[in-house]
């Protein structure tokens, strides 16, 4: 059954001429285009024209396109206005700053700006923790990025960027209580970009990197985990990792395996692909066998990449050589981070029994659930119409929330771990089954759960400033 990657709305404002059957002419033409009405609203109409707004469902911009054509192919119709209810919910921007104490009269202007609020700066200049108490700082994270790597669109710049950012920063407030506000540079050199959040990070209380691409990634994280005593993460790396170790965690529960006896063969050595294996490492993980476009990751090869050097040193138990169908035979798990329908399902009959399959490719995975559905005993994506979505939205915002709530200065590996094994504990054993093995983005559980656990971790990593609230 094919699935498209891209699905919008359009609403369209069509002047046709009233006559018999008109209405009937519009819809066959609509729907003979590839589009979908989901609502029909009249605008106006007289004896010799009828004007409807009609909102037509369509998979992606060339139906799109085909539908308008099919309208204005109509004897006598036109099309008056249209829109598309995406860019409309962009418009103007998806976030604002609003004050939290009204200023009302002169008396609250005294106390929120000048003269009273110079008492409170020089209580933060005397002792700069206070400025977790007294400032925005203890609740916003900047979410940075460059435009190099955003979704699966490659790099289009900061401007490009932009409208991810936001939406991530109203992830931020809607699932994690926290301020967050987009910051895209106009830069792709590391020590910039390094140079850059270091002095704009007296205003947050953390960092978020977004979509900057591999390599690059890796050196700006670890340069600002070592210059700043605030918590920064790469979501990209380790939300994924994250997630994607909880769906793990229950999915061999499902088939009845422990995480320290399978063998997981990863798809994709970029930024996700070598979080998630550092983290399958840490978790128990004994046997990792990385794989990227010339095939297995093995120590008698040579790397450019320090990187690449690392997973081909500390993965690979056997050494196994060869392309990605060659060591999936009798391995336990296929986790993709990679490209679209690189794995067939015969690759997944020749895996060991009871396969476990994460393509994680957006908007297309490595191969379709429907087509491994036949030979895995559990299947997860990345996307939201099939089940089990494994989608790092359930670990940032809780991961954020702990880390600020104990005022951390930084995310330990243990910090992960225990956010993994909070996401994958919410499924209970009574409810885990094949298609359920992680929980829903929409759980108000999550959040809590994984920020709960994070800070308890922070504080047993001894990177905690302060004691969670209770």
């Amino acid at each position: 059954m094919p699935h498209s990657p891209i699905s919008f709305t359009l609403i369209m404002r069509v002047d046709m001429p009233n006559t018999t059957g008109s209405f009937a002419v519009l819809t066959n033409a609509i729907h003979d285009a590839g589009g979908t009405i989901s609502a029909l609203d009249m605008h106006s109409a007289n004896k010799e024209r009828v004007v409807r707004d009609v909102t037509i469902g369509v998979s992606s911009d060339a139906v799109a396109d085909d539908v308008r054509a099919a309208i204005e192919a109509i004897d006598g119709a036109r099309i008056v206005s249209a829109s598309d209810s995406t860019f409309l919910a962009h418009l103007g921007g998806k976030i604002r700053v609003t004050p939290k104490v009204p200023v009302k009269n002169r008396q609250d202007l005294s106390i929120v700006y000048t003269p009273g609020v110079a008492r409170v700066s020089m209580a933060i200049a005397a002792d700069p923790g206070k400025a977790f108490q007294l400032t925005v700082k203890r609740n916003t994270v900047a979410v940075v990025s460059d435009g190099s790597a955003v979704l699966g669109l490659g790099d289009i710049g900061p401007l490009g960027a932009l409208p991810v950012m936001e939406g991530k920063a109203m992830l931020f407030r809607q699932f994690g209580d926290i301020d967050a506000f987009p910051v895209c540079l106009d830069t792709k050199d590391v020590d910039e970009i390094v140079e850059t959040i270091v002095r704009i990070a007296p205003v947050f209380g953390g960092i978020n990197l977004e979509d900057i691409s591999a390599p690059r990634c890796f050196e700006i994280e670890e340069r600002l985990i070592e210059a700043l005593d605030i918590p920064v993460m790469h979501d990209d790396q380790h939300g994924t990792a994250v997630v994607i170790v909880a769906a793990l965690i229950n999915a061999v529960r499902v088939v009845g395996k422990r995480l320290e006896d399978v063998q997981v063969v990863i798809s994709g050595s970029g930024a996700a692909g070598t979080a998630t294996i550092k983290m399958l490492l840490d978790a128990g993980v004994r046997d990792v066998i990385p794989v990227d476009r010339s095939g297995a990751l093995s120590r008698e090869l040579r790397y450019d990449s320090p990187y690449k050097r690392w997973l081909a040193e500390n993965c690979n138990r056997e050494n196994r050589r060869g392309s990605l169908a060659d060591v999936l035979v009798g391995a336990d798990v296929f986790i993709g981070v990679s490209a679209p329908g690189i794995l067939q399902p015969e690759d997944v009959a020749r895996m060991a029994r009871n396969p476990i399959i994460f393509a994680m490719a957006n908007p297309i995975p490595e191969i379709m659930p429907d087509a491994a559905a036949p030979y895995a005993a559990v299947v997860a994506t990345g996307r939201s119409d099939f089940p089990n979505q494994v989608n790092n939205l359930l670990a940032f915002p809780g991961i954020f929330r702990g880390a600020l709530d104990v005022r951390a200065r930084r995310i330990t590996e243990g910090m992960k771990r225990a956010a993994a094994f909070a996401i994958a504990g919410i499924v209970g054993e009574d409810e885990r089954c094949a298609e359920y093995i992680v929980p829903s983005i929409f759980d108000p559980r999550v959040c809590d759960a994984v920020g709960k656990a994070v800070a308890a971790a922070a504080l047993e990593d001894g990177v905690a400033r302060k004691a969670a609230q209770v």
